[in-house]
């Protein structure tokens, strides 16, 4: 019996839990795919309808406007996780400066 694993996947293998193999098959896009997916919450980010400039303020400006806007947004979870695994360094992300998710990655907020 042949399966048929699709257009451009090729048979991987994965060690579960439990310590047997398993064998998949993934698209060769798949982490493309995946990415796509993940970062589907940007297009509803209020911070995409406004001045950009305002998530990134000059070393000592203001954040409280960038603040505003992510306080209301229905994605700030979505945001900040992404900030975090990306390790964003610049910017309001989530409603955080980035001092503000330093302190969070290390457990002091």
């Amino acid at each position: 019996m042949t399966i048929d694993h699709g257009e451009g996947a090729e048979p991987t293998s994965r060690t579960t839990a439990n310590g047997f193999g398993q064998l998949t098959a993934l698209p060769s896009d798949f982490e493309a795919l995946f990415d796509a997916v993940e970062d589907e919450w940007q297009d509803r980010a209020l911070c995409s309808q406004t001045d950009p400039e305002a998530f990134f303020p000059e070393k000592g400006g203001s954040t409280r406007e960038a603040k505003r806007i992510c306080s209301g947004c229905e994605v700030k979870a979505d945001c900040l996780e992404y900030a975090l695994h990306n390790d964003e360094r610049f910017g309001i992300w989530g409603g955080m400066s980035e001092r503000e998710r330093r302190r969070l990655k290390r457990g002091i907020i």
